[in-house]
């Protein structure tokens, strides 16, 4: 069993399509082909129904896609532990990422974690919507959401620490609140799936629900509005950090803060071993955010 042969078959098995798995290893399609199919003659069945539009796995190949998927991760273990000791990931590393933290803080990075892992190439998909990461064949995926499949690793990257914050024209105009108690006087900038704000006072904690003008679902577009003087908002520090070095945007409330453990994850398939490319992402990313993250400095 050859085990370049066991790499194209996981990927086939992802995209669904011979040539398009070998193109991601460096394979022409007749090339790919036939590695399909000395595996299958290697293992003495077929593994995959071909049709003209897109290929998919039969019982036996269903039944062998986890163990190729295990011995892929071992083989990939047992190399990064050999020699120096020190990972050599090379090919694609498939990752998935919420598309405003993707584009601000995983893209500006790429630069620095290609010239440390030369042998790597890096797809991306930025995406707010929760991917299954088996089905997509991702390697690893940022979350800044609870972690819900139980299937899944998550490894720690950052904080995610959330702020009130407002312009200094919506302050000048309405002046600033003293109290969450007081935001009901308010206008305040409604996040979809967002209804009411927790902080913590003396007494406890406090529930405010949220009423505005407006209600939007992405971040940048709440962190905006803000910054246009339509109301206060809540905003993670990544998302806010710029404005508030530039004083577009002011913290607000800072004695009450939000009841918040939000935290930004690396996100990968279960495994008992972590592949070389995995590891060095999240070595790589943990250390270029720091901690506290450099958003919060």
């Amino acid at each position: 069993m050859n085990i370049e042969h066991l790499r194209l078959f996981v990927r086939v098995a992802s995209t669904h399509n011979i040539s398009q798995a070998g193109k991601e290893l460096g394979l022409s399609a007749p090339v790919a082909s036939m590695h399909i199919s000395k595996l299958e003659e290697s293992m003495g069945a077929r593994l995959i129904h071909r049709t003209t539009r897109k290929v998919s796995l039969t019982e036996e190949g269903e039944a062998l896609l986890p163990y190729a998927e295990e011995i892929i991760h071992s083989v990939d273990a047992a190399k990064s532990s050999v020699g120096s000791g020190k990972a050599c990931p090379k090919g694609t590393l498939r990752i998935s990422a919420p598309a405003s933290f993707g584009r601000m803080h995983l893209m500006p990075a790429l630069k620095g974690f290609l010239a440390q892992y030369p042998d790597l190439s890096i797809d991306i998909r930025l995406t707010d919507s929760m991917v299954d990461l088996i089905e997509g064949g991702f390697d690893v995926a940022i979350r800044n959401a609870e972690l819900k499949d139980s299937t899944l690793i998550a490894k720690k990257l950052a904080t995610d620490k959330r702020i009130m914050c407002a312009s200094p024209e919506y302050i000048e105009k309405y002046g600033e609140p003293k109290s969450p108690s007081d935001l009901k006087n308010h206008l305040c900038i409604n996040q979809t799936g967002l209804d009411s704000w927790t902080y913590t006072t003396p007494y406890g904690t406090q529930n405010v629900k949220v009423k505005g003008k407006i209600k939007v679902d992405h971040g940048e577009a709440v962190r905006d509005a803000a910054v246009d003087g339509l109301g206060i908002a809540m905003c993670a520090t990544w998302i806010a950090y710029q404005h508030l070095k530039e004083g577009t945007l002011v913290t607000i409330l800072d004695n009450y803060p939000l009841v918040d453990e939000a935290a930004i994850w690396a996100v990968y398939p279960s495994s008992r071993l972590l592949a070389p490319k995995v590891r060095a992402f999240i070595d790589y990313f943990s250390d270029y955010y720091g901690n506290p993250p450099y958003w919060d400095k």
